[in-house]
């Protein structure tokens, strides 16, 4: 049996009419709706099963106020005003993890930890994939999303995962958006300034 396509309106929540949020209202989003997140998004695929991504869900005021500090100027209101912001990493170690992830192959291990440069594209390719899945999870599940990169990596670094193989990749506010404060969509390149068919 074919699998079906999404109707319009599931791609318009998760694509084509939604945008990064800025703004934010202030309900707040359920630890029990982080773990469905999670749940959802795990399931995407990664090579060999590797799953390396690790995400910490700042939401306390504590720990929010830890983190502002390696946060660009402009983003720093915005993540304040967020009810989470989710802190995107990858393991280096995630090897390790294979025997669990992926028991059909023992020697998957060895796949992966040959040296550094091997480690880190498959832990950085991976996890940027997971970040992904987790935006479009978060939209199929009624969240808004709002993804950036302006933080001092280092530093959220030893904030957030010190003593771990953890490095951070990218930062995203999650909550219900406040559509006042969503710019107007940019251009996508065309087609066939992106894509060739051979």
């Amino acid at each position: 049996m074919a699998t079906k396509s999404l109707d319009q309106s599931s791609l318009e929540q998760i694509f084509l009419e939604a945008h990064t949020h800025n703004a934010w209202q202030s309900r707040p989003v359920s630890d029990e709706l982080l773990h469905r997140l999670y749940e959802t998004f795990c399931m995407g695929p990664t090579s060999a099963n590797c799953c390396p991504a690790r995400i910490v869900f700042v939401k306390t005021k504590e720990a929010k106020e830890k983190l502002i500090p390696a946060l660009a100027e402009g983003n720093r209101a915005k993540s304040m005003a967020a009810p989470v912001i989710a802190i995107i990493g990858y393991d280096l170690h995630f090897y390790e993890k294979l025997p669990k992830l992926f028991p059909n192959a023992p020697d998957a291990r060895s796949w992966f930890d040959k040296d550094e440069q091997t480690t880190f594209i498959n832990a950085f390719r991976n996890g940027s994939l997971q970040g992904a899945y987790l935006i479009v999870a978060a939209r199929a599940l009624g969240l808004d999303c709002g993804p950036m990169s302006g933080f001092d990596n280092a530093q959220v670094d030893q904030l957030f995962f010190d003593g771990t193989a953890v490095k951070s990749n990218f930062i995203c506010n999650l909550g219900y958006g406040d559509k006042s404060g969503v710019y107007p969509r940019n251009p996508r390149l065309d087609f066939d300034e992106a894509c060739s068919i051979e």
